[in-house]
């Protein structure tokens, strides 16, 4: 997985992390983090500014909790500012000027919210136009984009990629017996419990209804076998608790030499799974591109 990729997961699982936090919390932290902003400007005088350090309690209430109490804290910031440069004694040739300067403040810090606001739009899209809703892995686009990378680096550096296509058998029948909403729900449990089982630089996406692409980059086949099969068995022993009529048949395909495309490597897994969809379902067929020289 190339730095961009392991960078961003990095950040957004600490926003998510961050994310689940109560809004009690945030706003404890937040009003703790307002005190000391005022007291420590207040205690270093009005010739110092503190208008960035305003700004992070600010912050915090627009990004984990909402934008209208970011504008508050807004209100809240200004008046606070005001009032400590009244009691540290700053002088101005006009009392209005008081109130000019608490106006401009207001004004920048609703700015900073207003900014945030359209900051976590953009990632909200962002994230959607990225994921598939309803299991949360990466979607057909963006696994696309992910493969291409892997697969230019596996050029550069010489070395094996595995890709893994996986078909939920019997998936109808989750749908016709317990509704769709059931059916959504163990598409999550699968895609999740997926994501759990292999590393964190694999690649997990939904590519069609009932059907999961996975690239293991730098996997060779042995180690594809072992990482799969186990993976397979954790997802029947999880399935099979709730009862749930469904098996996984999967086609693993390792390439010695990288494909030239995403729809090519894709396709020939594709095939290899439907091998073992042919042949009685749930089952794995391991393979090797190019066939190693006398291999049958």
């Amino acid at each position: 997985m190339s730095l961009f990729l392991q960078g961003y997961t990095l950040m957004m699982n600490v926003i998510t992390a961050l994310e689940k936090r109560s809004k009690a919390f945030w706003i404890i932290v937040g009003f703790m983090l307002l005190c000391v902003v005022a007291i420590l400007d207040y205690l270093t005088g009005y010739e110092l500014s503190f208008s960035l350090f305003y700004l992070i309690p600010i912050a915090l209430f627009s990004w984990f909790i909402s934008s209208w109490l970011g504008v508050v804290v807004s209100f809240v910031s200004a008046a606070l500012w005001l009032v400590v440069d009244i009691f540290a004694g700053a002088q101005y040739s006009h009392p209005a000027i008081y109130f000019w300067n608490t106006l401009i403040r207001l004004g920048f810090f609703n700015l900073t919210v207003l900014l945030i606001s359209l900051g976590k739009a953009l990632e909200r899209e962002r994230t959607f136009a990225r994921t598939d809703y309803t299991t949360g892995t990466v979607n057909t686009r963006f696994f696309h984009i992910l493969a291409q990378r892997e697969i230019d680096r596996a050029i550069r550096n010489k070395t094996p990629l595995t890709t893994a296509f996986m078909d939920v058998d019997n998936f109808k029948s989750i749908n016709d017996r317990f509704g769709h909403t059931t059916g959504d729900k163990v598409l999550g449990i699968i895609a999740s419990s997926m994501q759990r089982y292999l590393r964190k630089t694999d690649i997990v996406a939904r590519v069609g209804g009932d059907e999961f692409a996975i690239l293991l980059p730098e996997v060779g086949e042995e180690a594809a076998q072992v990482v799969i099969s186990k993976m397979q068995r954790r997802l029947l022993d999880e399935i099979w608790l709730n009862d749930w009529p469904v098996t996984f048949s999967i086609g693993v395909l390792t390439f010695i030499t990288p494909p030239n495309s995403v729809d090519e490597m894709l396709n020939m897994v594709d095939k290899l799974m439907y091998t073992v969809k042919n042949g009685g379902r749930n089952d794995i067929r391991y393979a090797v591109h190019p066939v190693p020289t006398g291999s049958s």
